[in-house]
């Protein structure tokens, strides 16, 4: 694995590659999306290009494009009796559930449940003698939940994404999920929705199932959100129709930055750095440490530990286009970049982890200590895993059950208000050419004074 001294100027162009999410080695490979936009449109389209067609074609046709749209790329061929997972399917699935996994989806569900329940925000509302002001939370009507297919299942992706929205109050969760030709769910993905609560469970996936539940079709109801994680369309699909309907954000490649001050175990680090790099081939996988001696001992863990894994080739790729371990001067030099870089996951693997988060201001989830490797977050700890990418926990944050909420602010004025506040008001229309805002203070003004002889 790379080590790049962060203090040095020759390594300082590859740090800034890291911070702007550039890789540091091009991997080969690029051409598979060209031959798929040939497959369907019959020529070679950008993938901005093939979802503004597929997005508009579902928009326009409902039904007949979705169901084209998911027989062409995904072999599945459904129409309107077979795209809604059955109460037998469920059944089955549930069947053939072993036990070990119902326990860890419980688990896991009953955990993120508590963590998103303590979140939850309360209505309040001020009785004061001049005016009464409030705000109150209402959920969403209907969201729209994707979760990846193809070769890999995420029931735990169904948990992140389900639970907050039922903890929110929303009244009907849609999920979506590609399939293959067969027309099969992945058994435990179907569990879990039904153990957190989906409502309707639909066999398609893609860009076209992100419009369809956007803008709604025979088959598939309009929600009001869309969230989940989903391919390079699905994102540019979620980009497309925002404003439409609301998203959770663009989520990119999944990254993680260690920072380590040499005490915890190399080989615990390397298997927390390939933990991240198995997602995909775009994973960033990072540490920082200030210990040169630790630094070359991770490097060769992971190296080590890459040759056990099943998915290797994608971990290998990863860490040769984006990882490194980066060595600085000291703590601060640390914090320094992980404040810069603003990781989607931050850990803390040193002896006095907590005296480091004053000073750690950006990332979407933070890990804390020896103990508490990422994969715990992704799974059964409680906090949510769907979390802000490429730098945008800057100002973003992750996936809540405020995603799923809406903030009404509350106002009546009393008689009192409109002698202690109308004078005002009316002066600031005025300054801004508003003179019907104005007159309609005005009107409750003259009868106020009316009413008590004058102000």
């Amino acid at each position: 694995m790379r080590i790049l001294n962060y203090s040095k100027a020759k390594d300082r162009r590859w740090v800034e590659k890291l911070i702007k999410r550039e890789p540091l080695v091009a991997l080969k490979g690029a051409g598979s999306r060209a031959s798929l936009t040939r497959k369907v449109f019959g020529k070679d389209l950008t993938p901005e290009q093939a979802v503004e067609r597929i997005v508009e074609d579902v928009k326009k046709k409902g039904d007949a494009a979705l169901f084209a749209y998911t027989r062409k790329l995904d072999g599945f061929a459904v129409n309107a009796r077979n795209i809604r997972v059955t109460r037998a399917e469920i059944q089955k699935a549930l069947d053939q559930l072993e036990y070990p996994m119902e326990t860890a989806l419980r688990t896991a569900i009953r955990n993120v449940r508590s963590f998103h329940t303590k979140e939850k925000p309360s209505r309040w509302f001020h009785n004061g003698p001049q005016t009464a002001l409030g705000q109150r939370w209402t959920p969403l009507d209907r969201a729209g939940l994707y979760v990846p297919g193809g070769l890999a299942a995420y029931p735990s992706s169904v948990i992140m994404n389900v639970i907050p929205a039922k903890v929110a109050g929303v009244k009907e969760v849609v999920l979506v999920t590609p399939v293959k030709k067969d027309g099969k769910v992945n058994p435990v993905v179907l569990a879990a929705a039904y153990f957190a609560g989906a409502d309707t469970i639909l066999k398609v996936g893609g860009a076209q199932a992100v419009a369809a539940l956007a803008y709604g079709t025979k088959s598939v109801p309009a929600v009001d959100k869309i969230t989940g994680p989903g391919n390079l369309f699905v994102a540019l699909a979620k980009r497309r129709v925002f404003g439409q309907v609301g998203i959770d954000g663009f989520p990119g490649p999944s990254e993680v930055l260690i920072l380590a001050d040499g005490s915890v175990p190399a080989s615990w680090a390397a298997a927390d750095l390939l933990a991240q790099a198995e997602h995909d081939e775009m994973a960033m996988p990072l540490l920082a440490t200030d210990s040169a001696p630790y630094a070359r001992e991770v490097a060769v863990e992971v190296e080590l530990q890459l040759e056990l894994l099943e998915r290797r080739q994608i971990a290998a790729d990863s860490i040769k286009s984006r990882g490194a371990i980066l060595l600085v001067r000291n703590r601060k030099q640390a914090e320094e970049f992980s404040n810069r870089f603003a990781p989607e996951h931050l850990e803390i693997l040193a002896k006095d982890a907590r005296a480091w988060l004053p000073n750690l201001r950006h990332a979407g989830a933070l890990f804390i200590g020896a103990h508490s490797p990422e994969a715990f977050g992704d799974y059964t700890a409680g906090p949510n895993h769907v979390l802000p990418t490429g730098g945008t926990a800057r100002f973003s944050s992750g996936l809540s059950v405020f995603d799923f909420l809406k903030r009404t602010n509350m106002l009546e004025v009393k008689k009192a208000g409109v002698r202690a506040l109308g004078k005002a008001t009316v002066d600031f229309a005025s300054q801004e050419g508003l003179g019907a805002h104005a007159q309609s203070v005005l009107f409750r003004m003259a009868r106020e004074k009316k009413e008590k002889g004058s102000f």
